[in-house]
């Protein structure tokens, strides 16, 4: 089975950029797309079609804003949007689909924002979605989560950890909740296979970063314990363009 992860900066960006020509060369089984920034009200029905997959939307309240779609060739035994807690939902930030084996989130986490001034939102978020894989596990549930996690966890995860250290995104108390989450049952599963590995799934759109290989690596696959022996690859498909975040795929074995 192979999920792929993008953050597409904009659903409709990307259709107008033909930004999705590479699906039938990767062909994921699933496809996770956060900040699509869009409604289906905004676009066609036939826009919103990637053949051969189903697709279901989370998008935010708030217009051009936030917001998450899954498509999935074979259809999970369920789904669900949000956490059922009112003001992360309105942000459209969670998709999960529940498989016979393990549960896959598709999640966009919050950005600390301008100024740092969202980062106990983020905070927050990130200790909210813990508690309910906390129960999961003690239910003897497996758990795949992916997205944008809006945070390096370590220096090796961005070009210049120094220069970024009261940044958002590389904040002490915001990489603290990776390390949490790695002590409540989940491997990184890139950086399982890959420990010395520096590569990057994000590029500011300034400075020519993405040309330079300045970025961060801030999109993930956290994997339950259990599920890490399946993992046969992580790969980052730097050369795929159309957003400044690039597709993350994760291929398990069946």
């Amino acid at each position: 089975m192979k999920i792929t992860t993008w953050n597409v900066n904009g659903f409709r960006a990307v259709l107008r950029k033909n930004a999705f020509e590479w699906i039938p060369d990767v062909d994921p089984d699933v496809l996770c797309f956060q900040e699509i920034k869009a409604t289906l009200n905004q676009i066609s029905a036939e826009e919103a079609i990637i053949e051969p997959y189903e697709g279901i939307w989370n998008p935010a309240e708030r217009k051009g804003y936030s917001g998450t779609a899954t498509y999935f060739k074979n259809s999970p035994l369920s789904h669900e949007k949000g956490f059922g807690i009112e003001h992360f939902d309105v942000e459209g930030r969670v998709i999960q689909l529940k498989y016979p084996d393990f549960y896959l989130y598709n999640i966009y986490f919050p950005n600390g924002g301008e100024g740092n001034k969202r980062v106990p939102y983020k905070l927050e978020f990130y200790e909210a979605f813990l508690e309910i894989c906390d129960d999961l596990h003690a239910k003897g549930e497996n758990i795949i989560i992916t997205g944008d996690f809006n945070t390096a966890h370590q220096e090796i995860d961005l070009a210049n950890p120094k220069q970024n250290e009261k940044n958002t995104g590389f904040l002490p108390e915001e990489r603290v909740w990776i390390d949490r989450y790695l002590e409540h049952g989940f491997k990184d599963a890139y950086r399982e296979l890959y420990p010395e590995e520096e590569k990057y799934t994000w590029w500011t759109y300034r400075f020519n970063s993405r040309e330079r290989d300045i970025g961060w690596r801030l999109d993930y696959y956290l994997v339950s314990d259990a599920l890490m022996d399946r993992v046969e690859d992580v790969v980052i498909h730097g050369d795929i363009m159309g957003s400044d975040h690039c597709p993350v795929s994760l291929i398990l074995k069946e």
